[in-house]
């Protein structure tokens, strides 16, 4: 592979982050596409903030800096937010669009910014952005947590990465729980259509 890509994911604890870092790393392996993916920054408690990075292409080391992301994946849109820094000028970004509120904002301390601001200066970085509801595409799907899938599938489905939405279907064939599989390609189809269709 002669592109090198590094994506940049960030959510909160419990959203299960990690799961999909690890998930794409080995659809990629899958792939035969060399990767690193490693942790940035987790907070064990539900709600803490949870980065991590995957790279594609030869890179020696999970280290990112401000700047370098070709890709943020943003499970949280205040998240994604707060990550904008890691993105390059004219990166990609993919994100939920729907808010978690940090314990900061649901106690009166902090204001929750407006999905318009958010929005507005994502764009004024990325190059292409994508926010899909993910929670609903999760439920629609038959979980909520599997919404995750839906971000994985458009950002497969972009044609930024690599490999495509079927690869990632195999990987989560492979190394999902069976009890987890159709209802996560279910929600991966439904944000690779969401890209498709923007």
């Amino acid at each position: 592979m002669d592109k090198r890509i590094r994506i940049y994911m960030t959510g909160v604890g419990g959203q299960g982050t990690l799961t999909a870092t690890t998930l794409l790393a080995r659809a990629a392996l899958f792939a035969g596409v060399d990767v690193v993916a490693g942790e940035v920054h987790g907070m064990a408690q539900r709600g803490g903030v949870v980065e991590s990075v995957v790279l594609l292409g030869g890179w020696k080391a999970p280290k990112l800096d401000y700047g370098e992301a070709d890709v943020i994946l943003g499970f949280e849109p205040l998240e994604t937010l707060r990550g904008l820094p890691y993105l390059r000028a004219g990166g990609a970004v993919f994100s939920s669009a729907d808010a978690l509120p940090p314990v900061s904002v649901s106690t009166g301390k902090a204001a929750y910014p407006s999905m318009e601001e958010i929005q507005s200066k994502v764009r004024a970085v990325a190059g292409k952005s994508w926010f899909l509801h993910c929670r609903e595409l999760g439920i629609a799907a038959g979980s909520i947590q599997s919404g995750n899938s839906a971000l994985l599938g458009a950002l497969c489905a972009s044609g930024i990465m690599p490999f495509d939405e079927e690869t990632l279907e195999e990987a989560m064939r492979r190394f999902m729980p069976a009890k987890l599989v159709e209802v996560n390609i279910k929600a991966m189809r439904a944000g690779a259509e969401g890209v498709r269709k923007a």
